[in-house]
């Protein structure tokens, strides 16, 4: 029997396709049909978990993770568990740092600071119900205060407890090296989030892995070593049918050795 896969797909790619059940059950037909035994489930419209359970074990996929509202993951985490538990998925994540986006610049460093001690206790929590919690980084992690990086904020001030779900292209956007920030967070980043970076007419642009300019050797060398579990690809934006942008991924990952 072959192994099981270890890539998946971000539901975030095809979001505008899961805005209610009868969506969702067709866009996660077509990923398996596409060859996918795996997605994340993120910008899903509302569906209730027993419903999404009976979608993907009649698709044959895998719920790999989620990505979570940070509200419930502290307050609600219990319920969120037992949400988690009906669709058999250990994995969840939390998309950006919660008020990044509103900070004021002087007051970015404290909020990482804060986030870390905080997502810490949360992520031990979860751990002990059986899930793990991970954050994912866009480019302005990648901002330097006082000498540090909110990024290396994040990974030093936090306990073990806390994962990182590493999104290569945008560490590369905000000018840092992917397979280093990877190997960073070795034994903690069980999610790898995967999507690549080309540039035309002077505009940077998320291409599908394998189309563009990222290091894909140096960053699934990365990966392996880091103890990565799962590859799931994503793209925020593509020039194309989103379907066919995962596919063409999918085929590229698969040829560069992932399975």
């Amino acid at each position: 029997m072959p192994a099981p896969s270890v890539i998946a797909a971000q539901g975030y790619t095809i979001r505008d396709f899961c805005k209610t059940p009868l969506d969702i059950a067709k866009s996660l037909a077509k990923l398996k049909k596409i060859g996918y035994d795996a997605v994340q489930v993120s910008a899903f419209g509302p569906i209730e978990p027993k419903e999404l359970a009976k979608i993907l074990t009649g698709e044959g996929l895998v719920c790999c993770a989620t990505h979570a509202d940070w509200n419930r993951l502290q307050n609600d985490t219990e319920k969120l568990v037992e949400e988690h538990l009906i669709i058999g998925c250990k994995h969840t994540a939390i998309g950006s740092l919660p008020g990044l986006w509103d900070a004021k610049i002087t007051k970015d460093d404290i909020l990482a600071k804060t986030f870390a001690a905080t997502a810490s206790l949360v992520a031990a929590k979860l751990n002990k119900l059986g899930l793990t919690f991970s954050y994912h980084n866009h480019a302005t992690e990648f901002e330097k205060f006082h000498g540090r990086l909110l990024q290396d904020i994040l990974i030093e001030e936090s306990t073990p407890a806390l994962g990182f779900e590493i999104d290569v292209y945008w560490v590369q956007h905000g000018g840092a090296d992917p397979s280093v920030y990877i190997r960073k967070v070795t034994n903690r980043i069980p999610l790898l989030h995967l999507k690549d970076m080309t540039i035309r007419n002077g505009k940077i642009i998320m291409a599908e892995v394998g189309e563009g300019n990222l290091n894909w050797p140096a960053i699934l060398a990365a990966a392996q070593d880091a103890g990565v579990v799962w590859y799931i690809i994503e793209q925020d934006t593509c020039e194309r049918d989103p379907f066919d942008s995962l596919t063409i991924s999918l085929r590229n990952l698969q040829a560069m050795g992932i399975h």
